[in-house]
């Protein structure tokens, strides 16, 4: 095996330890890249008045970084648009979000192409690529047609959605098709790669010559489920930091006498917010002699802003957090605090370690590592209890829980008065489970599954597949 390339829409390795936001991307890729000799590969997040392919090398904290800026355009139709405003929601399981637009499909074949020409003379060849998520899906067919033969592995972050939603996607057949130039295409759990496996034994009367291959459009791809983990060791390290154990402290003196229910999300539609607003205002109303024993946080930074869809729900958030703290707050006391504010990661794991409830609630999610943060951080001798929504892809390993449909307030309502409840002995037992599941299978046992598999792929005699 020869390096490992790592290509990504975003390049963002950590510059110092616990500095990394929220978000376990860049500190999974990262873990990777300092195990295997390699390059970090993608977009600066700049633009240029004119796209020339300039490269920016740089190696910061292990981690060597090779980024491009794109130019307006490409940002408007390519990450605005395509990425964002049509891969995004069908995958999650909105397409009355998605939008559809000629000029974003043009905008992300050209990225693919751009990022391939730009990659392909840095590429030595027995280097192993490892292409990430929904932005770059037609990289590997861009990289075949520049004549690479190397083995290129693809892993989705995201959902993949049953083949009746995706196939709302106009050219659905020709980005599926695509993915066959890949060695290895990866999801976060079986039941995605069981939706992909529909897709094309249905769609593109594919076959499946064994348990981990997939065959369509004259070539065979394997397949598998690689669920993703943290970098345990290094979030252990991040809960001994002067900063987490600040914060600690800051949350447990701001609810001293009450406890802390904590939820930590990236504003966007796919997490359920708006549900687990209404979920606790039920829980409110229904348990008027417990409001005064609990404070909710909701921490979620704003992206995406000039998404339309996300301005609408942070008007809605803004809304309803209003409304909440209107209807119960007294003079002295409110029930809930909403925050737009991006916070480091150890000072998260203070403030994960300092509550009683974790609600992790999303509709939709690929994996959703705050799940697994929140039960890195809690005190083994008196652990916090997680509420998890059953359609997070975490919930496929995180089955000691409080499992529940985040469509539910009901659900939501009871699930927190069950959490508050739960004697201690309940608490640890359940808190066990999980976090031997954090430890086991952790970025570690990710990462090493899946360049293992990716290595084994049959060596590609030809280009471009047929």
């Amino acid at each position: 095996m020869g390096r490992l390339i790592v290509v990504s829409n975003r390049v963002n390795p950590p510059t110092a330890a616990g500095e990394e936001t929220v978000g376990g991307l860049a500190m999974a890729l990262a873990a990777a890249l300092r195990e295997y000799s390699g390059l970090w590969f993608g977009w600066s997040g700049k633009t240029v008045p004119t796209f020339t392919g300039a490269l920016d090398i740089q190696t910061m904290d292990g981690v060597t970084s090779a980024v491009v800026d794109l130019e307006a355009a490409d940002l408007d139709e390519y990450y605005n648009g395509y990425a964002n405003k049509t891969l995004w929601p069908l995958l999650h399981y909105r397409p009355d979000l998605a939008a559809y637009d000629r000029a974003f499909d043009e905008g992300y074949a050209r990225v693919n192409r751009r990022f391939a020409e730009t990659l392909a003379p840095l590429i030595q060849p027995d280097d192993l690529i490892w292409v990430h998520d929904y932005h770059l899906i037609p990289l590997a067919r861009e990289l075949r047609m520049l004549g690479l033969k190397n083995r290129i592995g693809f892993f989705l972050h995201v959902p993949w959605p049953a083949y009746q939603v995706f196939t709302n996607l106009p050219g659905h057949a020709r980005l599926v098709q695509a993915m066959f130039d890949y060695d290895l295409v990866g999801f976060q759990t079986v039941e995605y790669l069981q939706a992909f496996e529909d897709y094309v034994l249905t769609e593109a009367r594919g076959a499946q010559p064994g348990p981990d291959r997939l065959a369509a459009h004259g070539r065979t791809l394997k397949v598998g489920a690689f669920p993703i983990g943290l970098d345990a060791a290094d979030f252990a390290r991040m809960l001994r930091s002067p900063k987490a154990r600040r914060m600690r402290d800051v949350m447990a003196a701001a609810t001293v006498f009450r406890h802390l229910i904590v939820g930590v999300d990236r504003l966007d539609y796919s997490k359920g917010l708006e549900e687990r607003f209404a979920g606790y205002e039920r829980f409110l109303a229904d348990n008027p002699d417990l409001r005064r024993e609990v404070l909710m946080l909701q921490i979620a930074p704003v992206s995406r802003e000039s998404v339309e869809a996300y301005q609408e729900i942070r008007a809605r958030l803004d809304a309803l957090s209003g409304r909440i703290n209107g209807e119960f707050a007294d003079v002295d006391w409110n029930p809930f605090r909403y925050v737009n504010k991006t916070y480091r990661r150890d000072e998260l794991a203070g403030i994960y370690g300092a509550a009683r409830v974790g609600l992790v609630t999303p509709l939709r999610d690929g994996m959703n590592l705050v799940a697994k943060e929140f039960v890195a951080a809690q005190n083994p001798d008196d652990p916090g209890v997680l509420i998890l929504s059953r359609f997070a892809g975490a919930a496929r390993q995180l089955g000691e829980a409080l499992l529940i449909n985040p469509n539910s307030p009901e659900e939501i309502a009871e699930a927190i008065k069950r959490a508050l409840s739960m004697d201690k002995a309940e608490r640890i037992r359940r808190w066990r489970a999980l976090f031997d599941n954090v430890q086991r299978e952790d970025v570690t046992a990710w990462r090493d599954a899946f360049v293992a598999e990716l290595a084994d792929a049959p060596a590609r005699q030809t280009a471009l597949a047929s």
